[in-house]
């Protein structure tokens, strides 16, 4: 999707809590992905009437030089398809970051450090050139991993490890302070896959002082509706 603002006034955001973090649990080991592996998400992103899509992510290529991911997103006002290049499964070199851009990473991003233990961190100050915006658009970037829960989707009910993703966007525009994100994900071994996402996102108008009415940026969220596995 396209970046959007939806203005309306909103309590800024609560990076300091996460429900889960420090729980117990064994970790969640990488996947082993298979070309033809597909995951299939219905999504919306808005808050009184939300733009809905279907959004399918699909290993199309494994070899020497990683995994190429073709992701597909369809809906009535929605048409957009991008390719995503990882080192592997978690650790994007080409991909997206906040909506539907693509960002060629100076140093990967890491999206998901696998071995996903409850209580582990990491951090990032990514360098990235956005070709979307066709500009150098840094981001700071923090992943905490939090505990084991049974969650819910379309596709069924799955063992999932619970994330929690806070990262900052747009440094560099003119009008507005950097965009400050919120992510909560849901990651199922069965699946090989992130089976639910929520993302929270606001920004602050440049020159509005310490009063200054916070927008909403994004107010999106993902669950998944189908899955198949590539043959072994």
């Amino acid at each position: 999707m396209d970046r959007r603002s939806f203005l309306y006034a909103t309590p800024g955001l609560a990076i300091a809590g996460c429900a889960g973090i420090g729980a117990s649990g064994p970790p969640a080991p990488a996947p082993v992905w298979r070309v033809g592996d597909r995951w299939v998400y219905s999504a919306s992103d808005g808050w009184r009437s939300p733009v809905t899509w279907d959004e399918t992510h699909e290993v199309t290529g494994i070899g020497a030089d990683g995994i190429v991911v073709r992701v597909t997103q369809l809906g009535p006002t929605v048409n957009n398809v991008r390719t995503e290049r990882l080192v592997s499964p978690g650790v994007v070199t080409v991909g997206a970051l906040f909506d539907n851009e693509t960002r060629r990473f100076e140093t990967p991003l890491v999206r998901y450090e696998f071995p996903l233990t409850p209580g582990a961190r990491w951090n990032q100050s990514l360098h990235d050139y956005n070709e979307t915006a066709r500009k150098n658009d840094p981001a700071q970037r923090t992943g905490i991993v939090g505990g084991w829960q049974q969650v819910t989707t379309p596709a069924g009910t799955f063992d999932a490890i619970s994330m929690r993703i806070y990262m900052q966007v747009n440094f560099d525009d003119p009008f507005n302070y950097p965009t400050q994100c919120n992510y909560e994900i849901f990651w199922a071994p069965a699946v090989g896959a992130m089976v639910k996402e929520s993302k929270y996102a606001t920004y602050r108008e440049r020159g509005g002082g310490p009063e200054a009415v916070e927008f909403r940026a994004q107010n999106a969220t993902l669950a998944l509706t189908s899955y198949r596995r590539g043959a072994g």
